[in-house]
């Protein structure tokens, strides 16, 4: 890879923000070039507001960027991705919910997640390779529904088994996975090193 730029990695959080034991966070410490999209001091169940704070991370950012998404975190992403602003090599997305079914207590109702622009769904082809990371066990969303995401996202499926919805209620934590999965990402999409619209 001596002749292929090293991307950012952006870690787009999911609604509970920045949790300090949470697997996105123990693997951004790890990693010397990446950038986390900030908590929203206001209007955080607003989709538009998440969205534009990707958005805002990315425009500062020269070169090529790959995103780590996780939770709500993945939704940002592909309501982001159908109308980007800049090219991305790729996106990691772990474990989305299913904001079109009923969530377990605790979570948005379905009425709150409409008021706030989550659905529908985006099922339209990403316009960058991604790889998306599968519970068959997540409380926030059936394998089933999981794997058709992926499917229509154009997105290849990883089956990581048993793992809840990947948080640290789960178990989750440090997640060595995450950091296999970013570098088969990575290695997958890299170019030569050129311009940034070169890189897809």
């Amino acid at each position: 890879m001596n002749d292929t730029a090293e991307p950012t990695v952006v870690i787009v959080p999911g609604l509970r923000d920045h949790v300090p034991e949470h697997w996105q966070t123990l693997l951004a410490a790890r990693l010397d070039n990446v950038r986390t999209v900030p908590p929203l001091e206001r209007d955080g169940l607003s989709r538009a507001a998440r969205v534009a704070a990707l958005d805002a991370v990315l425009a500062d950012i020269e070169g090529p960027v790959v995103l780590v998404a996780h939770s709500a975190g993945v939704m940002i992403t592909v309501h982001w991705a159908q109308q980007p602003t800049r090219p991305v090599q790729g996106a990691l997305l772990a474990t989305p919910p299913d904001f079109e079914t009923p969530l377990p207590p605790g979570y948005p109702t379905q009425e709150e997640l409409a008021a706030c622009g989550w659905n529908p769904i985006p099922w339209r082809r990403l316009p960058f390779p991604s790889i998306v990371a599968a519970s068959s066990t997540d409380p926030l969303a059936s394998y089933r529904r999981v794997a058709g995401m992926a499917e229509a996202w154009g997105s290849r499926l990883a089956d990581l088994g048993d793992v809840g919805h990947l948080n640290p209620a789960a178990g989750y934590g440090y997640w060595p996975r995450a950091e296999e999965l970013l570098r088969e990402l990575i290695d997958a999409t890299a170019a030569p090193t050129a311009a940034p619209e070169a890189v897809r």
